[in-house]
């Protein structure tokens, strides 16, 4: 049992493992000597049967066992009493198998295949369930084994959603029933079963079950984990929305041209350069989506002279589902003035096809709007080669707004088509969540509940979220960080998601609205690098971030500093398609898994991870925290890179080279990493041929 100490062995326990190990063995012998052979007999299966008597978690046992009934039924498909007889048998074994350890996985595997075959009674099951459910009502096994007998059954969800409610009035801190009640609820509110719809008055009556089990017993977390997906319920739109995008609606876009001077005039929120000669577009959607193309998103430009646009997911893990998408228009072929613009209309959702990996179409189509300027061409005759960009505190200057720049932070929220019921559905969600705030904030003045503390934090942030795009600023951001950092004491085991969490309330808060922005943004002292096409920076540095987030309101960002935080991944960076400079020194970065993100930024020239932790860890956990492990991505042509490489063994860099190698990078630093010899060095000059710059030092042509 969980929480109880362990107890030294008396002698005649010992003694009698001891006996079970050797019994074990031995059948085990027998067992494999029967395998191997491809004996199915009688003597075969008893020993088997005893095999698995004695451990059921024997998963090649229970194979075996397969092929022997499917050998069996070959020589007995004649003889109806015959086969039932077989299949009778195999119930049986597994019957006793589960009497030793009702939780063996292996156990309820096989009886599922012998239910498949068709030929077992199925009232038997439902008996046997309530014989283990009466047990242990929460064996989570029972439960799913449940789900499975109900639909070959078909006994309607509507009568096993009143089992859960049955189970759950005994007992409270049945957790399996609650998840189980989750999982039927999900599937009848989707399908708007008769009774079932609208969903506001069903997740009603929801909340009132689980306050009485919350409030009977706050300690417990059966109800808490119930209450949690209830609040998911609650907040999200199973539909996805389109919330961000670059360029911005009713935007003015200028493009500086090839080595074009900077003009202190121009707004560096709406300013881009690129040596590529496209413009990224991107659009964010509130959820992962597939089927973005050409027809599902229209897009009306004269900059659009290829004709159909591809578009491309911004996955790290090769998935065709993504939040976030980007094509490329290209600039102007034709003699630029200062004086012409060049609009540009994009259509969403106006003809189906873009749906969410949950199965919801996007049904609420939506436009957005933009104009392109380009400025002249001004060659900086007075540059000469590439200029080190330096991250020196006493290169950054408060950027100073000027009132009639447009606003970095704008929401797509007002280009959604609403309908009635959808107003009203808000309006309902807003008072829910209100509602629950106030109960919790009740509870947690009685008790110091830890759990408790918890979804208050969650109910405070899904207020905050509903409420943004009309508040334009956080009401409760502050409330939320203390309630993380207290958690963080409270307890420390689970710190660190408590850290993650209280990052992105900060990020939200510093992202809320344009006042709050600007305290951030700071212009470079210089400004004729011809790297910089925008000297403004977002300095999100030395403030203990440990996970990004609030990325659609950071599209705009080209220059970015990230250093001195906590950040263990960069998880999301990958949307910033605009970003040429990134600074993320002085983090706790593992490995070069946790940059997968930067293999996707085509834009980027100058990136700093000196002072991190890469190479100090024999084992790369990051590939545990991230969630597409470098390893499962991509293969790599050994013959090509070897030409590449040179005299360097690529299998101790090749993490390093799957990042790299398709970037354009004219400046690097990775001083400070356990990783930065002058042999990993040596290899990055050869594999990222464009670097002018590293650790500092202008590297010498030959």
């Amino acid at each position: 049992m969980h929480g109880q100490p362990r107890k030294a062995p008396k002698p005649e326990d010992e003694a009698a493992s001891a006996a079970k190990a050797e019994k074990l063995r031995s059948l085990q012998s027998q067992f494999l000597c029967f395998h191997h052979s491809n004996i199915y007999s009688k003597e075969a299966l008893e020993v088997n049967s005893r095999l698995l008597e004695i451990n059921p978690e024997y998963y090649t046992a229970w194979n075996y066992r397969k092929l022997a009934v499917e050998h069996r039924l070959t020589q007995s498909e004649s003889d109806p009493d015959s086969v039932n007889s077989i299949l009778n048998e195999e119930l049986k074994v597994v019957e006793s198998a589960l009497r030793q350890n009702f939780k063996s996985y292996g156990a309820w595997h096989h009886r599922k295949w012998v239910l498949s075959k068709g030929q077992s009674s199925l009232d038997h099951e439902l008996r046997l369930l309530d014989r283990f459910q009466k047990a242990d009502s929460r064996n989570f096994h029972a439960w799913n084994y449940r789900r499975f007998v109900a639909s070959l059954l078909n006994i309607s969800e509507v009568d096993e959603l009143q089992y859960t409610t049955d189970m759950i009035n005994k007992n409270f801190s049945n957790y399996s029933a609650w998840h189980n009640r989750s999982v039927l609820l999900s599937n009848l509110l989707k399908r708007k079963a008769q009774g079932f719809f609208p969903k506001e008055k069903v997740l009603n009556e929801e909340y009132e079950l689980v306050h009485q089990a919350l409030f009977t017993d706050p300690d417990d977390q059966s109800g808490w984990f119930y209450h949690l997906w209830l609040l998911e319920q609650t907040v999200k739109a199973d539909a996805p929305l389109l919330v961000s995008s670059w360029p911005a609606h009713d935007s003015n876009l200028i493009l500086l041209g090839e080595s074009c001077l900077e003009d202190s005039a121009l707004s560096p929120f709406n300013t881009f350069h690129s040596e590529l000669g496209t413009i990224p577009l991107v659009v964010y959607f509130n959820k992962a989506v597939e089927g973005v193309n050409s027809s599902t998103i229209s897009v009306e430009s004269v900059l659009n002279t290829k004709g159909e646009l591809t578009w491309k997911p911004l996955s790290t893990n090769n998935s065709q589902t993504a939040q976030v998408w980007v094509t490329y228009l290209n600039y102007p072929n034709i003699k630029l003035h200062s004086s012409e613009f060049y609009p540009v209309e994009v259509s969403v959702g106006h003809t189906q096809g873009i749906i969410s990996s949950s199965g919801f179409h996007y049904s609420h189509p939506s436009r957005f709007a933009f104009k392109v300027f380009v400025r002249p061409f001004e060659k900086d005759l007075a540059g000469h080669g590439v200029e080190m960009v330096s991250w020196r505190e006493d290169n950054f200057l408060l950027y100073e707004s000027h009132s009639q720049e447009s606003n970095p932070i704008l929401s797509l929220d007002q280009l959604n088509i609403k309908d009635d019921h959808e107003e009203s559905s808000l309006k309902w969600r807003a008072e829910t969540i209100a509602n629950e705030i106030a109960l919790f904030r009740e509870l947690l003045s009685e008790i110091n509940c830890k759990i408790g503390k918890l979804t208050l934090a969650r109910l405070l942030i899904a207020h905050e979220t509903m409420l943004s795009p009309i508040a334009n600023k956080m009401v409760h951001s502050e409330e939320v960080i203390e309630l993380y950092s207290d958690l963080m004491k409270l307890d420390s085991p689970h710190s660190q998601y408590y850290k993650d969490e209280r990052s992105l309330v900060l990020l939200q808060q510093i992202t809320s609205n344009r006042e709050s922005l600007l305290r951030y943004c700071f212009r470079h002292g210089d400004r004729t690098s011809s790297i910089l096409g925008n000297s403004m920076c977002l300095r999100l540095n030395n403030i203990s971030l440990s996970r990004m987030g609030s990325i659609e309101k950071l599209l705009w960002v080209q220059m970015l500093d990230l250093s001195h935080n906590e950040l263990r991944s960069i998880e999301g960076l990958e949307a910033m398609q605009l970003l040429s400079c990134l600074n993320l020194s002085n983090n706790k970065l593992s490995s070069f898994t946790a940059l997968g993100p930067l293999r996707l930024l085509k834009s980027l020239k100058v990136l700093d991870i000196s002072f991190n932790e890469i190479g100090s860890h024999s084992i790369d956990t990051t590939r545990y925290l991230c969630s597409s492990p470098l390893s499962h991505t991509e293969e790599i042509d050994w013959s090509h890179d070897e030409t590449v490489t040179g005299d360097v063994n690529l299998t101790n860099y090749w993490e390093a080279f799957l990042i790299f190698k398709d970037l354009n990078l004219t400046q690097l630093d990775i001083v400070g990493n356990a990783i930065a010899d002058e042999k990993f060095k040596s290899f990055l000059v050869k594999i990222v041929p464009t670097l002018k710059w590293l650790d500092g030092q202008e590297l010498q042509l030959h």
